[in-house]
């Protein structure tokens, strides 16, 4: 999948969402990005043969919360997604270091190649920021009105992201095996 493919695929459901909750509300706008996201995950799977893990656990988040949102006419669920859904992955990075289980390694093996040390603080990192992310989604949703948290969701937390992400790139640098420099020659 090329990038700009996997870019529409990613986040289209997240545009689909912003879009149809300022123009029909916050309810509206969970039921578009449900059904959105399935179908993301659908096309994914047509172009891909497989399931990413991530887009998966995301799309289960989504309809269940989401499901709920709707169901329910409340937009708390919706809102608690990112808290849920960040604090779980954190929780899973945590645990996988205290058992000395590398968790980011299978997720991530086939694009890094990391010594262990860099695994482990790279892992450290994620499930930090994870637990950062769920912070802010809690501070944003119950300080600020419905559409100035849904702008955080879509305009502040992929930037963080991205930003984030960005800023591991002197510590991959430093963790990356041989065969990861070799590669790059």
């Amino acid at each position: 999948m090329t990038p700009l493919i996997r870019l529409l695929v990613e986040g289209g459901p997240l545009a689909a969402f912003f879009v149809t909750n300022a123009q029909a509300g916050i309810i509206a706008g969970t039921g578009v990005f449900m059904a959105a996201t399935t179908v993301s995950l659908l096309f994914s799977w047509h172009l891909e043969r497989r399931l990413p893990i991530m887009p998966l656990v995301g799309c289960f988040f989504v309809l269940l919360f989401g499901g709920l949102t709707v169901w329910l006419d409340d937009a708390l669920f919706i809102k608690l997604k990112p808290t849920v859904v960040n604090l779980l992955f954190a929780a899973v990075l945590f645990a996988g270091l205290a058992l000395r289980r590398n968790v980011l390694k299978p997720l991530l093996g086939t694009v890094l190649s990391l010594d262990e040390e860099g695994w482990r603080k790279l892992s450290l990192r994620w499930a930090c920021f994870f637990v950062v992310l769920a912070v802010l989604n809690e501070v944003v949703w119950r300080t600020m009105a419905t559409d100035a948290w849904v702008n955080f969701k879509v305009f502040g937390i992929m930037p963080l992201t991205l930003l984030f992400s960005a800023l591991q790139m002197p510590l991959i640098m430093r963790h990356q095996t041989d065969e990861t420099k070799q590669g790059a020659d």
